[in-house]
């Protein structure tokens, strides 16, 4: 079963990750002498482990930390640095989404300069309502903690009915951010109303649950992915996409609590 999530459909997360070779003509003496031998562990075949995804998520958050520390700290002022990090940030992000195979640079780039923009960022949330951004730091995490308890006990089960359904409420959530940034533009301040108020709490709530959803199915896909033996290297594929719905979740939980606060 594929991900919708961008950055994982068609990149090999399914039964037949690799190509399959027909084995030579052996004797019956090369035969039982390969038999004999203990079976290779994925380590040693060039197989994706839990580990290898487990590392490739905590280097690609790392860099996160690093651009945030460098954006709170180096550029705490200048704005318009933060957004050309964003840009960029956004267009390494879309480069790697349609790239056939991962690429380290790419998803370690993009890492860096979206932390410099959520650093910047989170610092100018902090000035306005002091402790926002740990508050929303300790609730992605309780997000994460949450989804993958309740993933990794059942309790929640990625059917193709519950795809379609998140995929669908995901398509319509984008629709109204890009009406509402239409109508911003043109008309000035926040049009559809889903930036403050009770409308902003609900959209914010509802785009937190959406976070959580792609959460679950990057969780299926590092599953399936293990179980199918996809190659070593899509380990950086799944440590993107954990990174971006994190990224997603972390930013909903900012605005929520500015608006709670406000």
């Amino acid at each position: 079963m594929k991900s919708s999530n961008p950055v994982l459909t068609g990149r090999g997360f399914t039964e037949g990750g690799g190509t399959s070779q027909q084995p030579r003509d052996l004797t019956a003496a090369q035969l039982e002498t390969m038999y004999a031998r203990p079976s290779a562990g994925p380590a040693r075949t060039g197989r994706m482990t839990m580990g290898d995804v487990v590392a490739r998520t905590a280097t690609t958050l790392g860099t996160v930390v690093l651009g945030v520390l460098l954006g709170w700290f180096a550029l705490p002022e200048r704005y318009g640095l933060a957004i050309g990090a964003a840009v960029i940030a956004f267009v390494l992000a879309m480069v790697q989404s349609f790239k056939r195979t991962p690429s380290p640079a790419l998803i370690i780039g993009y890492a860096l300069f979206e932390g410099v923009f959520l650093g910047v960022l989170s610092r100018t949330y902090n000035e306005a309502w002091q402790g926002a951004p740990v508050q929303a730091v300790l609730g992605t995490v309780a997000v994460f903690c949450g989804m993958l308890l309740a993933y990794r006990t059942r309790l929640i089960r990625v059917t193709a009915r519950y795809r379609r359904i998140g995929l669908a409420v995901s398509v319509a959530f984008l629709i109204a951010i890009v009406v509402n940034l239409l109508f911003s533009a043109f008309g000035g301040g926040d049009t559809l109303g889903i930036h403050t108020g009770g409308l902003g709490i609900a959209f914010c709530a509802l785009g937190i649950l959406l976070g959580a959803f792609f959460l679950s199915l990057d969780f299926q896909q590092v599953e399936d992915g293990i179980r199918h033996g996809v190659p070593q290297q899509r380990a950086w594929l799944a440590a993107f996409g954990l990174t971006l719905s994190l990224v997603w979740i972390y930013l909903e939980l900012l605005r929520l609590i500015s608006i709670l606060r406000d």
